[in-house]
């Protein structure tokens, strides 16, 4: 069993020690800004200091902002983030794109001063990496930003693009996203629900869940299940809260994501080569369009396993999918 430890880089809580004894560290104003917008800001003792935000939305009442800009900050956080990693056998970075220079910038407008010529996450992974070079580092990712945060040095980004398209039971965009080069699609993190994002279960019918899931416990990259998606929650209480509404659990649900998992790991369907299949089907049947399917080669050159899965809520049909010879191959099929 390995450790994965949360780190969130951008805000602490109000009553945080940095709060009252490093103030070098936040995004600081003064009276004007307090009288002018007192939700964007809070004081603290002497300091002014803003409230916590992304650029697309108001302040987040119960936290301060972290500068990004700031040495001291990042100095700060590069020791943070190497003490976390001492501890456990990876990291899980919250909303890591908001310390981009890219992000911050359009966020603060020069409210955090200069613009760093080096960006955020490269000189603070650096520290961690110098000491603890096998830590596994996660990117919660958004905003299609996963290729900039894994060339800043995470193994592994959020594939929110996937999510989004999966949910909108869009077979074609799905396809289309998995054409990315491979090197890329390794390192995203797959999933269907996190706790920022609703509870599939009331997201999508039930009849289409086993397909999306199929779809992300068989794609390359890592994969992400959330607490309480097995039972088929419906409720997504706020992180700040210690407690939820009791619900009645989906027992039928939960065996059947026990069964899949124990499929995809002692069947070792994810290994060898991946490689996406083209469908095709005739002119007056096009039902294919719905369909997706890929492959695993399997180690070694023995027998892998074929994917297929239809998207849709309607019947589809096509022959074997193109670029698929005559093997054999154990099959996985959900629709």
């Amino acid at each position: 069993m390995r450790l994965l430890l949360d780190y969130v880089p951008n805000h602490v809580a109000p009553d945080h020690p940095w709060v009252s004894d490093n103030a070098e560290l936040f995004v600081r104003g003064d009276d004007d800004d307090i009288r002018s917008d007192p939700a964007g800001w809070v004081r603290a003792g002497s300091n002014i200091l803003a409230r916590g935000r992304d650029p697309y939305f108001p302040p987040w009442p119960d936290v301060v902002q972290l500068n990004a800009f700031s040495p001291a900050l990042r100095a700060t956080a590069a020791r943070t983030l190497a003490g976390i990693a001492a501890q456990c056998d990876g990291i899980r970075c919250d909303m890591a794109m908001l310390m981009t220079n890219k992000v911050f910038a359009k966020t603060w407008a020069g409210r955090a001063g200069a613009v760093p010529e080096h960006d955020f996450w490269p000189e603070v992974i650096a520290t961690m990496r110098a000491r603890h070079p096998d830590t596994v580092l996660i990117a919660e990712a958004y905003w299609d930003m996963e290729w900039d945060l894994q060339q800043d040095g995470f193994d592994f980004c959020y594939d929110k693009r996937l999510y989004d398209r999966i949910v909108g039971e869009d077979a074609r965009a799905v396809r289309d996203h998995l054409r990315a080069d491979l090197s890329y699609q390794r390192r995203l993190m797959r999933f269907l629900e996190n706790h920022d994002e609703p509870r599939i279960a009331s997201r999508m019918p039930l009849v289409a869940q086993p397909a999306a899931a199929v779809a992300i416990a068989t794609l390359p990259g890592a994969t992400l299940w959330h607490e309480g998606q097995f039972e088929g929650r419906r409720v997504r209480p706020p992180v700040f809260l210690s407690r939820r509404p009791d619900e009645t659990a989906n027992v039928e649900l939960a065996e059947w994501y026990r069964r899949l998992l124990a499929a995809v790991h002692q069947d070792r369907v994810r290994s060898g080569e991946w490689r996406l299949l083209e469908t095709e089907g005739w002119p007056d049947n096009q039902s294919c369009r719905n369909l997706l399917s890929w492959l695993w080669s399997g180690e070694d050159g023995g027998d892998g396993h074929l994917v297929v899965i239809n998207l849709s809520g309607q019947p589809a049909q096509g022959p074997r999918p193109v670029g698929l010879a005559e093997t054999g191959r154990p099959q996985l099929a959900f629709g």
